[in-house]
């Protein structure tokens, strides 16, 4: 008997296991199947649906993606299609993305089309209170349409009264208030206000016409002070009134931007004959001395230090301690940290500096004490305490630990199933944002699993970022993939750079993230700008498309590798620069270079004027050590890559230590 239940279980699972294979095999076919039609469905065309034969197209529905593909094909004919086959799907899909996308895109159409009752039954049940602009003046206009102004002008009034040049759905709403002679003076005046606020100085302009000649000439003082803001500062500065201190402060505000060094001899005049405010001195002061340490003038520390307590800000108080890095003045130094308040001196940054200076002026122990905490911390930092110790770097890698039921049941949740597959049918920026909005409703140990489910399908942004909510680092795997490593190590050899350097740039670029586009237009794993990538393409005879070539992981990383390789070249193999240049751009960094002398590459980090730059060098170095540690099981110093910054010169910089 008891064999033969043996015999049985055995059987069971055996048939659990096929069960398993030919859904897998299933999904494998409708992946296939999905990439090999969407490209022609999104152009709007269902006809290499309808040519599949009848098993795979039964398939192809079966698939937890197809809504996403009906939802694209709709849209795409959304002006063709009949509004009950729209109003069907909504009513099977709705709660899913692609169906709220879709829904989006049918009241816009029903606008373009002139039906505007249709577009206000839609906006009433899905998009009424949620403040955003152009579909609330939709709906006022289709009140408008209705014969109903009695509930538009209320809120019409608040849409038009802003700072800024509303979205031009709203354009026929506002002019209905002028027609109807709804907007009065005073509404004219609170608005040129707050564009005045804004620095809206055109709209001011605009604005000011329906008022008074005097609010346009008010205008037109602030754009030239913004416009030319020392012929401003030089011509205006007669008169008495608070408009005209406000716009010498905002020139003055501008100019130090350009040229500190002018923006303080001539605030310094305008200070003997104009009675600005308390605030306006103190804001003004700060504001020179700001710049003026970032751009590295001479007398920026008597500035900064001159500053009256009020103005003696955690900004200035940093900057007091690079300036007083750059200058070797320990004893300045430590004085400028003792300043700041416990959570700020407390950081990395300024314990390792500390202790450099500490150990110059002599208190060896102290800062070997605060060398040694610091030492057990992976991160950049931690590497350089490490390296002024001669200590073994604290790579400590610990594993997430595994729950493979926990796994299983987070990997069956049809929304991570969405997520999942449109991941693997190439549609990443979709998946993320499915991904992400699961993600946050689950408890921290499943978020845990998650982040390793997604590190196993190769989803290393979600992974990376899903463990990085938790506070869990320790998982180097996890963290610190190395995904395209046949493409990372061909095409670095080919720019003579090192692997580990490129997986850096990616890493703090994107996160390995393939189709992303950041707010400055650059794509892709290596974040390029198209431009870039068009002429580095170019130099190396690839075929380049546009964003379509960017977003080609591969080909992403051959143009990023190679442009890397150009930077390195540029500054003589100074990784420190050239990881700055690729950030900031080179024009930036060869405007950084010190006029005169060498200085420790180190020091030459923290003085970078733009916090994301100077963050984004210590990020891609200490993340280089980690690959190389991940690559090759060594440690490799992170004090070997800090050669010393030369002055900037005609020729390349030379590599020295």
């Amino acid at each position: 008997m008891t064999k033969l239940l043996t015999v049985a279980r055995i059987s069971a699972l055996l048939g659990v296991l096929a069960s398993v294979a030919a859904q897998a095999a299933d999904l494998d076919q409708q992946r296939e199947l999905f990439r090999a039609v969407y490209a022609d469905v999104e152009r709007g065309s269902w006809q290499q649906v309808d040519d599949l034969t009848r098993a795979e197209h039964d398939l192809l529905q079966r698939y937890v993606l197809w809504p996403d593909l009906r939802a694209t094909w709709l849209k795409a004919n959304i002006k063709q299609v009949p509004a009950v086959e729209v109003d069907t799907f909504l009513l099977k899909y709705g709660t899913l993305k692609p169906a709220r996308e879709l829904r989006y895109r049918y009241a816009l159409n029903a606008v373009r089309d002139g039906d505007l009752g249709d577009y206000l039954h839609i906006y009433q049940q899905f998009y009424q209170g949620q403040d955003i602009a152009s579909l609330d003046c939709l709906a006022l206009q289709a009140e408008l349409d209705a014969g109903r102004p009695q509930r538009v002008i209320h809120r019409a009034i608040d849409l038009w009264t802003v700072g800024r040049s509303q979205v031009k759905e709203c354009d026929p709403v506002f002019k209905y208030l002028g027609t109807k002679h709804l907007l009065g003076d005073a509404d004219y005046r609170k608005r040129y206000a707050l564009a005045i606020e804004a620095r809206e100085f055109a709209l001011a302009r605009w604005l000011g016409k329906k008022i008074d000649a005097a609010h346009v000439e008010t205008a037109t003082q602030w754009q030239q002070a913004q416009a030319n803001p020392e012929d401003f500062l030089r011509s205006r500065h007669r008169g008495n009134s608070d408009t005209l201190r406000a716009q010498l402060a905002y020139a003055t505000e501008r100019l130090t931007y350009r040229d500190p060094e002018i923006a303080h001899e001539l605030w310094n005049r305008l200070l003997r004959t104009q009675p600005f405010s308390e605030k306006q001195k103190l804001l003004s002061a700060q504001h020179i001395a700001l710049w003026t340490a970032r751009d590295n003038l001479p007398g920026a520390y008597s500035r900064l230090n001159a500053l009256p307590p009020a103005a003696q800000n955690i900004e200035v108080l940093r900057w007091r301690a690079r300036v007083s890095l750059r200058s070797a003045n320990w004893n300045n130094l430590l004085v400028d940290i003792s300043l700041m308040d416990p959570a700020e001196k407390s950081t990395e940054e300024w314990r390792y500096w500390r202790a450099v200076a500490l150990h110059r002026s002599g208190q060896v122990l102290a800062a070997r004490e605060e060398l040694e905490l610091l030492s057990g911390e992976r991160s950049y930092y931690g590497f350089l305490a490490a390296d002024e110790l001669g200590k073994e770097y604290a790579l400590g890698d610990s594993r997430l630990l595994v729950n493979e039921t926990m796994i299983a049941a987070i990997e069956a949740r049809p929304s991570i199933v969405r997520a999942r597959e449109l991941f693997l049918v190439g549609q990443d920026g979709r998946g993320r944002s499915e991904w992400d909005a699961v993600i946050r409703y689950l408890s921290d140990e499943e978020q845990m699993q998650a982040a390793i489910l997604a590190d196993r399908w190769g989803w290393h942004s979600r992974a990376i970022a899903t463990a990085a909510r938790l506070g869990e680092y320790d998982d180097l795997a996890l963290r610190y993939p190395l995904p395209y490593q046949t493409s990372f190590e061909a095409s670095s050899t080919r720019a003579s750079i090192a692997p580990t350097w490129a997986y850096g740039i990616a890493r703090s670029e994107s996160l390995f993230m393939r189709d992303i586009r950041s707010s400055a237009g650059a794509v892709g794993l290596m974040q390029l700008m198209p431009a870039t990538g068009r002429d580095v393409a170019k130099e190396l005879r690839l075929p380049y498309s546009g964003l379509t070539t960017l977003t080609h992981a591969e080909t992403n990383i051959r143009l990023g590798t190679t442009y890397l390789g150009k930077m390195s070249q540029r500054y003589g193999g100074n990784q420190v620069l050239a990881t700055a240049a690729y950030n900031a751009g080179p024009h930036r960094v060869d405007r950084w270079l010190p006029e005169a002398g060498n200085i420790d590459a180190r020091i030459w980090i923290e003085n970078i004027p733009f916090n994301e730059t100077r963050k984004y060098v210590k990020r891609v170095l200490a993340a280089q050590a980690i690959f190389h540690w991940r690559l090759t099981g060594q440690v490799r110093r992170l004090s070997d890559e800090l050669l010393q910054v030369r002055p900037a010169a005609s020729e390349p910089q030379v590599a020295q230590r």
